[in-house]
């Protein structure tokens, strides 16, 4: 019986293997296409918002014509590709892979300021959940790396096509970098932490003087003196304040009391 059980074992074993064989071999119908059919084909994948495709088809262009005029676009293809599927690292990666391999490509300043809009992207996600989250809870890191990234697109390359919008970025990153330290500096506040609060209220005003959180952290520090019973620097910074100022919702009656509930309500 056992002898029997073996020979029909070996025998589906062989039957399975012969199958498998006779089974057409998965081919890639991509691959003796012509560069430029490859790189249509990518493209329209692109278009029509199949990223993952897309990427598959420039690698392949990339790898079955490295030498060709279509490799270089396929690589930035590939990273425009990563950024718009939201995949950061990725996207980052074949940005630096790119920078690195053509620093002198007519197109290099593209690719820098792509840099910028990944970070910029997930800086927003930060954003999204501002006034969801304690404020001491989040990372400002993704808002200072897009900055910095735009930053050294304008350095770089000041004649830009990407360099207005880049700039218009950077006074947004800006003005959110110095929103971070307000809310900080309330959230201390309200725990009663004055001279915690007052160090990030005049941490904005010091690197930040032309955003518009300014006007608040003014006033933060304006009540973390009166707090503390520093009265002439209290109305030292009430007169700047309203000197910059004259019209600060946050000088109003009963502002005091509200003020704090403002970035609540946004």
């Amino acid at each position: 019986m056992q002898k029997k059980l073996s020979s029909v074992v070996i025998t589906c074993v062989l039957l399975s293997l012969s199958a498998c064989s006779l089974l057409p071999e998965k081919t890639d119908e991509t691959k003796n296409w012509p560069a430029e059919k490859l790189y249509a084909e990518a493209r329209s994948d692109m278009d029509t918002g199949n990223y993952e495709s897309a990427i598959k088809n420039f690698q392949r262009l990339e790898s079955s014509y490295p030498f060709g005029t279509y490799a270089s676009q396929a690589q930035m293809e590939i990273a425009y590709g990563h950024y718009k599927a939201q995949d950061q690292a990725l996207a980052l990666a074949a940005v630096e892979r790119f920078i690195k391999l053509h620093p002198n490509h007519a197109n290099v300043d593209y690719m820098y300021y792509l840099r910028g809009l990944i970070n910029f992207n997930d800086q927003l996600g930060f954003l999204s959940v501002i006034y969801e989250q304690d404020p001491t809870e989040r990372d400002p890191k993704a808002t200072r790396e897009a900055f910095a990234a735009f930053k050294v697109l304008v350095d770089k390359f000041p004649n830009s096509i990407y360099t207005p919008d880049a700039i218009a970025r950077m006074n947004y990153l800006v003005n959110a970098m110095a929103q971070y330290e307000v809310h900080v500096a309330n959230y201390n506040y309200r725990r009663g932490a004055y001279l915690a609060s007052l160090n990030r209220a005049q941490g904005a005003v010091r690197d930040y003087r032309d955003a518009p959180a300014v006007e608040e952290a003014l006033f933060l520090m304006m009540l973390n003196y009166d707090k503390m019973d520093m009265t002439v620097l209290r109305d030292d910074t009430k007169r700047i304040l309203l000197k910059n100022f004259p019209d600060s919702k946050f000088l109003k009656p009963g502002a005091e009391v509200a003020w704090w509930k403002f970035w609540k309500k946004l």
